[in-house]
């Protein structure tokens, strides 16, 4: 199935049921791509992740349903909400405002959608360029076909150094002010370039916002391996620890779920390591499960928390040049350790490496590299300190039993298993890191 076909399709698909399970699984099947590629041009073409799509289509759809005189409690749960604070947080998440208040910005500003997606003429693009004082001429690409009509999601690039957004009013201002909030802790920022009248974006009937493509991209296997290994990992753990200060100068206005990481690995994750444990002769003693247990179930709540990354892997962390410039791929939807993201780049960047030597010569100094770059600018408390081991097993089980659980991914489940290994059998070296 062709890419615009596949996600026409798709569309189509969740639209017809909204009101019961939809799996990225079953989507992926449908358009003959594997999950990775799905949605990767899911979230090209409309500009949100595809499980973040299909929330906002169920917020929508409902909202609709309420404004026409239903009872709230009655439409809420037919569309995967348990309650209705639970569809109040998310819709206040995806739009920045509340219900009432959405219903009196919008409901007089019918845009043209199919299932969702913008349908916006190149010209009408065009006529919205022209309030900035850019090269009026430049190509404008990721444009998709739709239905015979040139559209796009919500974001196309304007040449080579531009990005132009569009999409709901609190969602892009919300997206403003976390850009400029990592522009205020240094990082090189997708800041909105002010239009000719000097505001940061365009207001008629819909908002659009132009930004300057980031600079730089994420370091090659040879960059990121090479050379001084501490200082590298000091660099990464540093920028994480800055952009948790950006993070937590926006969080009251993200309003982010709060994620318990340890009931998901008791419940789910390490009942589904153990059945590998066996299958696999990993070699986890059972004392390493219990003494996981104990130990940091009595640390996890005293850990500081707040809005995190979530996914702050090499690939979605830029350097220009030597030095680190900022990062993509945000979800802003989740409040958890901070310890989260600095542990959870460590593992990214150590299962890149292909094999076990490898991992065993450069871990520890990439690992240190990383915490102490963390902690020299967003000091870890006592208990941080003793959980830097329970955070790295709790990346890796949740990992080993996703990653098993899907057929594409069995190799990337081999990975983790050795790093998981790797890990347990050198608690003793984590713990002396502080």
């Amino acid at each position: 199935m062709q890419p615009n076909d596949a996600i026409k399709s798709g569309i189509a698909h969740i639209e017809q049921n909204l009101k019961t399970a939809i799996t990225i699984q079953e989507l992926a099947d449908m358009a003959g791509y594997s999950i990775w590629h799905y949605c990767h041009l899911y979230t090209q073409a409309t500009g949100l992740p595809v499980g973040a799509y299909i929330c906002k289509r169920r917020l929508n759809k409902a909202l609709v349903e309420i404004s026409e005189g239903r009872k709230a409690v009655d439409v809420v749960p037919e569309y995967g909400f348990d309650t209705y604070a639970g569809f109040y947080k998310a819709f206040i998440r995806m739009y920045g405002c509340s219900p009432k208040k959405y219903l009196s910005l919008y409901e007089k500003r019918q845009s043209n959608k199919f299932g969702g997606i913008y349908m916006i003429a190149e010209r009408e693009l065009r006529d919205a360029i022209a309030h900035w004082d850019v090269p009026q001429n430049l190509p404008l690409n990721d444009v998709y076909i739709l239905d015979g009509a040139k559209v796009s999601g919500n974001v196309w690039m304007l040449g080579d150094d531009y990005v132009l957004k569009t999409g709901e009013r609190d969602r892009l201002l919300k997206d403003m002010r976390l850009h400029k909030a990592l522009a205020a802790e240094g990082f090189t920022s997708a800041a909105p370039i002010g239009t000719k009248t000097g505001t940061d974006y365009l207001d008629g009937e819909r908002i659009y916002t132009l930004m300057r493509k980031l600079p730089g991209g994420p370091l090659s296997e040879t960059d990121r391996f090479g050379g001084n290994r501490r200082e590298f990992g000091f660099k990464y753990g540093q920028s994480i620890a800055k952009l948790h200060h950006a993070l937590s100068a926006i969080e009251a206005d993200i309003m982010p779920d709060e994620k318990n990481f340890y009931e998901q690995v008791i419940g789910w994750a390490m009942p589904n390591v153990r059945k590998q444990n066996d299958q696999w002769s990993m070699g986890l003693v059972n004392c390493f499960f219990t003494d996981y247990a104990e130990v940091f179930g009595e640390i996890f709540d005293q850990m500081p928390k707040q809005l995190i990354h979530r996914d702050p892997n090499p690939s979605n962390i830029l350097f220009d040049g030597r030095d680190i410039s900022g990062f993509i791929d945000f979800d802003l939807s989740e409040r958890n350790v901070r310890l989260w993201d600095p542990c959870y780049c460590a593992t990214g960047v150590l299962c890149a490496w292909q094999g076990v030597e490898d991992i065993q010569k450069k871990s520890p100094d990439i690992l240190r590299g990383i915490l102490h770059g963390y902690d020299s600018v967003c000091p870890l408390t006592a208990e941080e300190k003793r959980a830097v081991f329970y955070v790295l097993c709790s990346i890796q089980m949740i990992c080993v039993a996703y990653f098993e659980s899907i057929d594409e991914y069995k190799e990337l489940a081999k990975t983790n298993r050795e790093m998981l290994r790797f890990i347990a059998e050198n608690k003793p070296l984590i713990l002396e890191i502080f």
